[in-house]
């Protein structure tokens, strides 16, 4: 999980800091907003300071109807230490009362020029974003045929040498050695490069660090993947069963989401990279509808149950 601070949000969205300039480096821990329209009737039961706190016309125009003390009672409670912000939107006037309160706590009052909705949906997405679960992962990540493969496995296993055939194939590098993943959302996982020191490059033991988008070119690379398919590499072992048919489903947890996972053995001669390419392919005709290994079993069911007739 990142940390971002009011200031994040300010220069982000090129806001007006009007008062509690000194406050702009509280940290935002909570990517929920809040609108106070119960805490400016005076409710302030369920308040929760650590929101950043939005005030658009409808609020605004409330406030005007209230008394000189309730002006001044409301603002001194709505503005906290621990308010990382309050945003007023549309380029409002910002209440006197506002701006008095927060010289007190030191609580940062921005001001923005968008819509309430809109201001609300910009300052949401960046806080959804940054404050996201997010964990790192070793191993590569790479798109193929538009599908995010995170390709694991035992260091030295080939996991560079397989994405480099794969780039030279046409498909696209996301991250080597080092994956961050984020939850966006239930469901959703995105994986980026986990060090800037380090995008776009990969590791061949021998040839040492080769940069694919120079080699290559831009449309070898990209930033970010949403992850749909783990292939996990180990070396071959002749005592162990391995899928044949992939009936069996096997899946792996990352953040508390399933990832559909694939155990490929490794030995010589075989071409890993074309495998990967074909479990993209496959991946994709499965989410398609079409699942070749249930039919395959379909069939053969058929043919059990007509040679017993």
């Amino acid at each position: 999980m990142g940390i971002i601070k009011t200031v994040d949000i300010v220069k982000e969205f090129k806001l007006d800091i009007v008062a509690g300039k000194s406050g702009v480096d509280r940290v935002i821990d909570s990517p929920d907003l809040s609108r106070p329209a119960l805490e400016l009737a005076g409710y302030f039961s369920h308040y929760d300071p650590s929101r950043v706190q939005i005030l658009g016309t409808t609020e605004l125009s409330f406030f005007s109807l209230l008394s000189d003390k309730e002006k001044k009672t409301r603002m001194r409670m709505l503005c906290t230490r621990k308010t990382p912000c309050i945003v007023v939107s549309r380029g409002l006037e910002v209440p006197k009362e506002l701006i008095e309160a927060a010289k007190n706590y030191d609580t940062p009052i921005l001001r923005s020029k968008d819509s309430t909705s809109n201001i609300i949906a910009k300052i949401t997405m960046m806080l959804n974003k940054e404050l996201a679960p997010e964990i790192s992962v070793h191993g590569v990540f790479i798109e193929v045929y538009g599908i995010g493969i995170l390709i694991t496995g035992e260091s030295g296993i080939g996991k560079s040498e397989i994405a480099l055939e794969l780039i030279k194939s046409g498909h696209r590098l996301v991250a080597d050695d080092r994956v961050d993943i984020k939850e966006l959302e239930q469901g959703l996982l995105v994986g980026r490069c986990g060090s800037p020191l380090i995008q776009n490059l990969l590791e061949i033991r021998g040839l040492g660090i080769i940069n694919v988008m120079t080699l290559f070119g831009t449309g070898a690379v990209r930033e970010q993947k949403r992850i749909d398919l783990n292939i996990h590499l180990e070396t071959w072992d002749d005592s162990k069963q391995y899928e044949r048919i992939g009936l069996t489903k096997d899946h792996t947890i990352i953040l508390g989401t399933e990832i559909e996972k694939k155990v490929i053995p490794v030995r010589p001669g075989r071409n890993v990279a074309a495998i990967v390419e074909s479990a993209a392919m496959n991946f994709r005709l499965n989410k398609m509808g079409t699942n070749t290994a249930e039919e395959f079993e379909k069939k053969l069911r058929e043919e059990i149950q007509q040679g017993a007739k």
